[in-house]
């Protein structure tokens, strides 16, 4: 079954422009995203998908696989679809291409249910939340899991939530990690398919699947990551890299 890893990477950002160029430890971010991408076990192809010329020629540069893509794509799911649309795979990975401290294992993580259960069509990747404040930021994306391990809902909202409103460091509380794993014809379905009500809602793509009745199941993860939204982040990670600190 032939898998294949796309990392969405554009130069605009509303926040930090050129993040996916900017400089770690010598070498682009894009760059340590794709090499760790690399080691993954599942994964047979991976592939950067950019509609910007620097970020294609820096690709190039260190010798990695890159496609340019339509500059009209509204998401980077949208560019992950275009790129696989004609290619020969069963699974693709959605990669963060701001997740420079990503662990191989995490992409293994989130192959394995596909290739173990046919009936799987998505998966994604949680993390136990144990601070109030990450708990309440509004940035943090949380998610309710059912018995079997899958997503019940995502949302900005603090989730589960009780009578009181109060944080309750012993609840079930999960933190969404936005790498995925999909099978190619749920993600083909997907970029055609409208956006859902509470989608819009919540400025939350991944409950077009929930509202229209595809199961995403979750792994929970205790490698740490940080994706780099801001300048400040990407400090973090180069104090973490420089540290030893994967």
């Amino acid at each position: 079954m032939r898998v294949v890893g796309v990392i969405p990477a554009r130069y605009a950002s509303s926040r930090f422009e050129g993040k996916a160029l900017a400089d770690i430890l010598g070498k682009p971010m894009v760059q340590h995203v794709y090499e760790r991408s690399l080691k993954a076990e599942t994964i047979d192809l991976v592939i950067v998908a950019t509609d910007d010329e620097r970020i294609y020629e820096a690709v190039k540069g260190f010798g990695g696989e890159v496609v340019m893509t339509s500059p009209d794509c509204p998401t980077g799911t949208h560019r992950v679809a275009e790129v696989i649309r004609e290619m020969d795979c069963e699974i693709v990975l959605n990669i963060q291409g701001d997740e420079p401290l990503l662990e191989p294992e995490m992409l293994d993580d989130i192959v394995q249910p596909l290739l173990d259960d046919p009936a799987i069509p998505v998966c994604t990747l949680v993390y136990r939340i144990r601070s109030e404040d990450f708990y309440r930021d509004p940035n943090v994306v949380k998610v309710v899991v059912d018995r079997s391990g899958f997503a019940m809902y995502f949302s900005r909202s603090p989730i589960p939530g009780n009578k009181s409103l109060s944080w309750d460091p012993d609840a079930p509380a999960f933190g969404h990690i936005g790498l995925y794993a999909y099978r190619k014809e749920a993600l083909l379905w997907f970029v055609q398919a409208e956006p859902a009500p509470f989608e819009r809602a919540e400025g939350l793509e991944q409950l077009r699947f929930l509202e229209n009745g595809y199961r995403i199941r979750v792994i929970e993860t205790d490698r740490p990551t940080i994706g780099v939204d801001t300048p400040a982040d990407l400090e973090r990670v180069i104090r973490r890299l420089s540290e030893g600190k994967t």
